[in-house]
């Protein structure tokens, strides 16, 4: 069995400035978005429509603000509603930890909706432009968790290869599944590729986001199965964890605005 290499969570200490890895992946991830966005604005589809990468930078500052604040007040109201309740103002010490993505996408779709009202853009032809870019965010955000050793998987076969020990469970070294590098794998690196191949290609509005919803709900839905739950949540109804719960509805409405937008595409004009 392999051994968590126990990473110190601070890769820079400047005096009393903590350069953290978790955020480091962060700027990773948002730097990876201007780069592909900014190769995405270029394409003919795009350029026909007026996209720029002023538009690029724009829509990154309120995706950001979209992120920070629907990722933090979605892990209050999804993991730990009674908890913050009762300490309102631990909503705003992010330091502390706890992020979901499932809040920081509602952030972001808000985000891009106000975007959209003040350039003029329909929600899914902004949404449509980002959703190829944003994978590789998750996968670089999945790294920063198996860095700081946390998010660990579920028990697994000893035998294994790839089985994990994470001291910070205080299991007594039960062998794990490294989830979160299976999430890096397949919502991360799998669902981009998947994403872009299809995106290279003119689509009607609203079948790229369609695809983004049911790509990432079915690959977090099936990497739930080998991801430890929350030890103060736990399992929900049909054994399912609380990111499976969140994610069927992801699947769903993906789904549905995939059908809507190709419907939409077909009527006559």
């Amino acid at each position: 069995m392999l051994v968590h290499p126990q990473f110190n969570p601070i890769a820079v200490q400047l005096g009393p400035v903590a350069v953290h890895w978790y955020g480091i992946t962060y700027l990773i991830a948002f730097g990876l978005f201007l780069w592909l966005a900014s190769r995405r604005v270029r394409m003919p589809q795009h350029q026909a429509v007026g996209w720029t990468r002023q538009d690029v930078d724009d829509v990154l500052f309120y995706g950001v603000l979209g992120v920070v604040l629907g990722g933090r007040l979605g892990y209050c109201l999804f993991y730990k509603p009674d908890y913050y309740i009762q300490h309102l103002p631990e909503v705003f010490a992010v330091w502390k930890g706890g992020m979901s993505f499932h809040g920081g996408l509602l952030g972001v779709l808000f985000a891009l909706w106000v975007f959209g009202r003040k350039r003029g853009r329909s929600f899914f032809e902004v949404a449509d432009l980002i959703a190829p870019c944003v994978p590789t965010g998750i996968a670089a955000v999945r790294l920063g968790n198996f860095i700081n050793g946390e998010l660990w998987g579920r028990p697994a076969p000893a035998d294994l290869p790839w089985a994990m020990i994470f001291p910070q469970a205080q299991d007594g070294g039960i062998a794990r599944h490294p989830s979160q590098l299976y999430q890096a794998a397949g919502e991360g690196l799998l669902l981009f590729i998947i994403l872009w191949l299809y995106a290279r290609k003119p689509r009607a509005t609203g079948q790229i986001s369609g695809v983004f919803m049911m790509g990432y709900g079915a690959l977090r839905f099936a990497a739930e199965y080998f991801r430890e739950p929350d030890d103060f949540l736990g399992l929900r109804a049909l054994n399912w964890s609380q990111g499976q719960w969140l994610s069927l509805p992801m699947i769903l409405a993906g789904a549905a605005i995939f059908v809507w937008a190709t419907r939409r595409n077909q009527r006559p004009a």
